[in-house]
């Protein structure tokens, strides 16, 4: 059995000698135990217990080939179009067990990424980075590692390419190569979950051209690696969770990001997956973008649950759950969260075979799926903050609550129907604030896994306008050149499905 328990993953990432961790230009030395990250720590330890709870052990597990046994389904390569929608389908029940993000499907997404792009450098005769990839599997598969995926770099002038920026760093890129390996420098940034991990997965964040060779790099590293800095970003309402309360900042379960600083760093060649190969770099985006755009419908579902769930509490608790007005919304809530949801299913269960035994989610649906998520949680948020009132904004602090001499006041007029309590409500309205505005549901919405303007440039490489045009003309009596094919939808192949054509991969 190689599934380890959420305790065994918290023992093994107390005790770090060579990565520095910082939260607000303090180095923190066990991120089990400060009060900032720990919350984030156990909502990563949730991927781990999920593998042994009864309710989420079947979605928790997948059956690894490659180790011929069990596996934590979040080191899983996706061998089914039914594994890619108990993907999604295990991210929304893991957000009702933590109101928050956490943090291990961008690793997750990359190490499936690597696997379709290693399998097709492979066929075109690089079989040592295949080879390479495989042994890296199976060691992360084996030691049930916690991975973060880090994609984004600090990118400086948007308008430049790497090669072309004033600050050769704006992008990471490799400074050296040995016989030995390679040494890089650079940064990733908002990298999720980061410093509660145990391994990176580095991938370059854009297509390149020749003259970006030095950015073409992915590889993989301990995150207790010399060199390495971590800087852990701020978030609304952050520093709640250093006052050690238990109402206010929610400090059991979170989720942080981080600027991941490479300073000089030497990666080992036998865990360096492209160096210089910027041919690739197109390919791999696009297939990293479209599997991280498809988990989004579960997610964010979960998180627009606890909201929906919350918001109804707190209009039952001042007594106006019946009104046609709060009904209509709640509804509302739960339309939007279900037309995501249902768009990371359908991008799931209309997934591409890109080799044997290996899957890709649906393109056109994955990058619809985030578009999705893009808008919708901040429709989802407003309509909650309209249901729970401006004491979402303006409610007192759970130690005023907890004061002696206000306590009775407070309880007094903050209470609603008779059935609830004024710390009732109190929790609730923290609930809504902290899920509904914080950077998972919003800021995350919008910006990750591409921002909307991505999702949109996809829409228009994938769908064929001349050809619905040309059917649009037969219908109408117009001379047209209109072929149908067996396909159903007027959409182009990807490139990363062209590309697999090319490599022999798929017929």
């Amino acid at each position: 059995m190689v599934v380890r328990t959420g305790e065994q993953y918290l023992q093994s990432i107390s005790n770090r000698s060579k990565v520095e961790i910082y939260v607000m230009g303090r180095e923190v030395k066990d991120v089990t135990k400060h009060p900032f990250l720990k919350p984030s720590v156990m909502s990563f330890k949730a991927t781990f217990d999920a593998a042994w709870e009864e309710d989420t052990k079947e979605l928790g597990r997948a059956w690894s080939p490659y180790l011929e046994e069990e596996i934590n389904r979040f080191n899983h390569i996706h061998r089914s179009p039914d594994d890619l929608a108990a993907k999604v389908k295990l991210l929304r029940k893991l957000s009702h067990k933590t109101g928050a993000c956490f943090q291990r499907c961008v690793g997750w997404d990359s190490l499936n990424t690597l696997h379709i792009v290693t399998t097709m450098m492979a066929k075109k005769g690089k079989t040592e980075v295949r080879d390479r990839f495989v042994e890296y599997l199976k060691y992360v598969q084996k030691n049930d590692l916690a991975l973060a995926g880090a994609m984004t770099d600090a990118k400086g002038i948007r308008n430049l390419k790497p090669s072309q920026q004033p600050n050769k760093n704006a992008y990471l890129r490799i400074t050296e190569v040995t016989k030995d390996g390679i040494y890089v420098s650079g940064a990733k940034a908002n990298i999720t979950g980061v410093a509660a991990t145990e391994e990176m997965v580095v991938l370059p964040t854009r297509a390149m051209g020749p003259e970006d060779k030095d950015y073409a790099v992915a590889f993989a590293i301990p995150t207790d690696t010399e060199g390495v800095k971590i800087v852990v970003g701020r978030q609304l309402n952050d520093a709640r969770r250093m006052e050690e309360g238990e109402i206010d900042g929610l400090p059991y379960f979170y989720n942080h990001e981080g600027l991941v600083i490479f300073d000089n760093v030497f990666v080992p060649m036998n865990r360096v997956f492209l160096a210089g190969e910027w041919e690739y770099t197109g390919t791999l985006v696009e297939i990293f973008s479209a599997y991280h755009r498809q988990g989004y419908g579960g997610c964010k579902a979960g998180l627009g649950d606890v909201i929906i769930g919350a918001s109804a509490d707190l209009a039952k608790q001042i007594g106006v759950d019946r009104a046609s007005h709060v009904q209509d919304k709640l509804t509302e809530m739960i339309f939007l969260t279900e037309t995501m949801y249902s768009a990371g299913i359908a991008a799931s269960l209309n997934a591409v075979k890109m080799c044997d035994n290996c899957w890709w989610v649906n393109p056109m649906h994955a990058n619809v799926t985030k578009h999705l998520v893009a808008r919708f949680p901040s429709q989802i948020a407003q309509l909650s903050i309209d249901l729970a009132g401006g004491i979402v904004g303006t409610a007192p602090s759970e130690w005023d609550l907890k004061n002696p001499k206000l306590k009775e006041y407070i309880s007094r007029y903050l209470q609603g129907a008779e059935d609830f309590t004024a710390e009732d409500r109190l929790r609730m309205v923290r609930l809504v604030e902290n899920v509904s505005m914080g950077v998972a549901f919003q800021i995350e919405s919008v910006h990750g896994a591409g921002s909307p303007a991505a999702q949109r440039i996809m829409f228009s490489r994938l769908y064929d306008l001349n050809f619905a045009q040309e059917v649009a003309k037969k219908l109408a009596g117009r001379k047209s050149e209109v072929k149908f094919t067996s396909k159903a939808e007027p959409w182009r192949e990807s490139q990363s499905e062209a590309e697999a054509k090319e490599a022999g991969l798929k017929s």
